[in-house]
């Protein structure tokens, strides 16, 4: 299928990387330096401090010894070539090279291990304080940020760290060590001989710097474009059952395709500029060591230097073009790691948008009255999504929540339990304002049972206990049994140590529903939300689900957002939300008597068409979405 023939798809995909690119993943600016002391860090600070330092300086004393066997070499070599050299001499000196090159091994090993636990655990604790810093952030950060990018930071990203931590660091410190010495010793030696092997350093750091600033924005963009492609696959492999559906398989392969390409292109420049340094530097290598080894050789012949000198400056020649090489063949490793750590540290540096006041208090229930009063709220500023919203819930109440798709109502919950702060009002929980109280001593009060049942892949009674720390698996089975869901726990092959598969896939829609009533009867909260907790099962289910609704709402402040009408008509109080606001409030006959909104609302659900005027003329429902 071409792109000719399949526009739509084009279109579909073009806006979705529209829509993504119009939220800055990554803040564009020169920080290689910073990101990369804040990545060392994770090996090298805190309490791995003094482990590092003892690392270094065993790797130190290896270079210092490798260092040690060209000047050894050398004086073999002066040796041989005087006249009156001497056999035991000789001997003195390639044994202290062999001895030397041996330690050199053994400190090496020894370097390298204490280098990799090094580079294991500082990998470890960057992902997990990545992984807790996400768990501190308000949902506002995951509403601005897709799933599919998000899991690309924490797998593809990390792992361009590991990569820079298993390789990059050990060997570059190896190299800054070894080139240091060496230009110390072959000053020492002979100073001539110095400036000749270092004519050709400047070239290669320029070529290194001319390289960077070219790698350097190909490798961030390579990341970001990755995580598109991670995005888009965790998003259509979630949504497979429609993909089969609609026939789109074509369609997701051929869009997948698309992103791929884009990662390729990038991935192709920013490796070929990156990999054009290993033969740039082996070329300046060679031409380094023919450079010193003529002019060497040309003044061992005018008798300015002994002939030994000139082998010994060969070796340290090698020993010198060594590590600029390998720091040449690290720059894309490092790279990609700060390419990498950029984005992971972007996460790291967030900062939540709900915070606990520095006075905050501890929720003391009292009741549970709730009060809002002149709510006003919005997800992006200037964008009002709840406007001049006032109600008040007494101790006990069911509140029904009804209104249009988009109309507001998720949003009044979401407030109520503090997942946003609002613009304007004030939000009261038993004549607390809940902006001075902890989050975690409210939300422990408040229960939300949501329409997708989400399950973890664990077994069933892992995820009833998942409510309440220290619940016993008395609590749990009590539970069950008065969310009606113990009978069908005990038919499934192994009881409540039946493992759940990824979201409780293996149980039917009105089984997860189920259990998660049951998981909120073991929290037993004090206020509870249900979102639509009975939209998706058939009637048989909905009754047991009932069942187990009524005894877990028995005494408790409740609300219920329902679209079904049905479920809500013997509610106390019901709201009737619309573009963002509360446009009646009331019980049902009540509201009913009034023949306003909620009387076309339900009069259009329940005879299936909209409601008739006195004259017989159909009105319009007026829905407006926020």
């Amino acid at each position: 299928m071409t792109a000719a023939t399949r526009p739509e798809v084009n279109i579909t995909l073009k806006g979705k990387l529209e829509q993504r690119k119009r939220v800055p993943v990554t803040e564009r600016k020169d920080d290689t330096a910073l990101i990369l002391r804040r990545l060392v860090g994770y090996m090298a600070g805190g309490e791995r401090r003094p482990r590092f330092i003892r690392a270094l300086a065993i790797r130190m004393a290896a270079v210092a010894l490798l260092i040690a066997i060209p000047f050894f070499t050398g004086q073999a070599i002066n040796v041989v070539s005087a006249p009156d050299g001497e056999v035991n001499t000789l001997l003195l000196w390639a044994g202290s090279a062999l001895i030397a090159g041996v330690a050199f091994l053994i400190l090496s090993v020894i370097a390298e291990r204490a280098f990799a636990d090094l580079a294991t655990q500082g990998l470890a604790n960057l992902q997990q304080d990545l992984f807790a810093r996400m768990q501190s952030l308000s949902l506002s950060f995951f509403d601005r940020q897709p799933i599919g990018e998000l899991m690309s930071r924490i797998t593809n990203d990390t792992e361009t760290v590991s990569l820079f931590y298993e390789s990059a660091v050990s060997q570059m410190i190896r190299a800054i060590f070894q080139i240091g010495m060496i230009l110390i010793v072959m000053v020492i030696i002979n100073w001539q001989l110095t400036l000749v092997a270092l004519l050709i350093v400047p070239i290669m750091l320029f070529l290194t710097t001319v390289i960077q600033r070219v790698s350097t924005p190909a490798f961030t963009k390579m990341q970001e474009e990755l995580g598109k492609v991670t995005g888009f696959q965790e998003e259509t492999i979630s949504a497979q059952k429609v993909i089969i559906s609609s026939r789109r398989q074509q369609w997701a392969i051929d869009s997948n395709d698309d992103l791929a390409g884009g990662v390729f292109d990038v991935a192709t420049k920013a490796f070929f500029t990156s990999l054009l340094q290993f033969p740039l530097t082996q070329t300046l290598t060679m031409l380094q060591i023919v450079s010193v080894l003529v002019v060497g050789s040309l003044m061992a012949l005018h008798g300015n230097i002994p002939f030994g000198v000139v082998i010994s400056f060969v070796g340290y020649a090698s020993l010198l073009s060594s590590p600029l090489s390998d720091i040449a063949n690290l720059t894309a490793t490092t790279l990609n790691a700060v390419a990498g750590g950029r984005r992971v540290f972007a996460i790291m540096d967030e900062q939540p948008t709900v915070v606990d006041a520095p006075d905050a208090k501890d929720f003391e229930f009292k009741g549970g009255r709730v009060e809002f009063e002149h709510v006003d709220f919005s997800y992006v500023p200037g964008r009002k999504i709840l406007k001049h919203n006032s109600f008040e819930a007494l101790p006990g109440q069911t509140i029904g929540i009804c209104g249009p798709t988009g109309a507001g109502k998720s949003t009044i919950i979401n407030l109520l339990t503090r997942y946003y702060d609002i613009d304007s009002g004030v939000i009261r929980i038993d004549g607390q304002d809940i902006s001075k109280l902890t989050q975690e001593s409210l939300r422990k009060q408040i229960g939300v049972v949501l329409q997708e049942a989400f399950l973890f892949s664990d077994t069933v009674m892992n995820n009833l206990k998942y409510a309440r720390e220290g619940a016993t698996e008395e609590e749990v089975i009590a539970a069950a049994k008065q969310a009606n869901a113990h009978d069908f726990i005990m038919n499934l092959p192994q009881g409540y140590d039946t493992v759940m598969t990824e979201r409780g896939a293996n149980l039917s829609q009105g089984q997860r529903q189920m259990i998660t009533i049951a998981r909120a009867m073991v929290a037993d909260p004090k206020i509870l939300v249900l979102d639509e907790a009975t939209s998706n099962v058939d009637t048989r289910t909905e009754k047991l689900i009932q069942g187990g609704l009524q005894r877990l709402m028995a005494g408790k402040t409740s609300f219920m957002i329902a679209h079904r009408l049905s479920t809500i008509r013997n509610a106390d109080k019901i709201l009737v939300v619309n573009g963002g606001e509360i446009v009646e409030q009331g019980a049902h006959d009540a509201l009913m008597a009034l023949k306003g909104f909620y009387y076309k609302l339900y009069m259009s659900q329940f005879k299936g068409k909209g409601p008739a005027s006195e004259d017989g003329e159909v009105d319009a429902l007026g829905f407006v979405s926020t």
